[in-house]
């Protein structure tokens, strides 16, 4: 005779946050780190966590961060690029100061949708 378990109140799923999705998926691909090990960590299947990258990659299509740092003499020389642009580590694009912003925002269209 097999053993049988009795449940005794109905499995919750679990909610989580916007936040702690965006910081689990940073914890999970952060280098050197296993999916699988902050997944058991977290008590996530490590499915989700990819599920929840996708989900930000998509949303970041959209919207994404943007940081601004001066040159490594603190100011930007005409002439020289305003804005770069890196995606992946293979494509990084250079605007310059004096291009206009409807051809800065074509551009980063262009580039998010491949």
């Amino acid at each position: 005779m097999s053993g049988v378990e009795i449940l005794s109140s109905p499995e919750r799923r679990r909610r989580w946050s916007g936040e702690q999705r965006r910081s689990i998926v940073a914890e999970a691909f952060a280098p050197g780190a296993s999916v699988c090990e902050v997944a058991r960590r977290r008590e996530v299947v490590p499915g989700q966590i990819y599920r929840w990258r996708h989900e930000l990659r998509s949303a970041a299509a959209k919207f994404s961060e943007v940081v601004v740092a001066p040159g490594p003499d603190g100011r930007t020389v005409a002439g020289t690029p305003a804005l770069t642009i890196e995606l992946g580590r293979d494509i990084r694009v250079r605007i310059a100061a004096t291009a206009p912003k409807e051809l800065a925002s074509a551009i980063i269209k262009a580039l998010v949708t491949r």
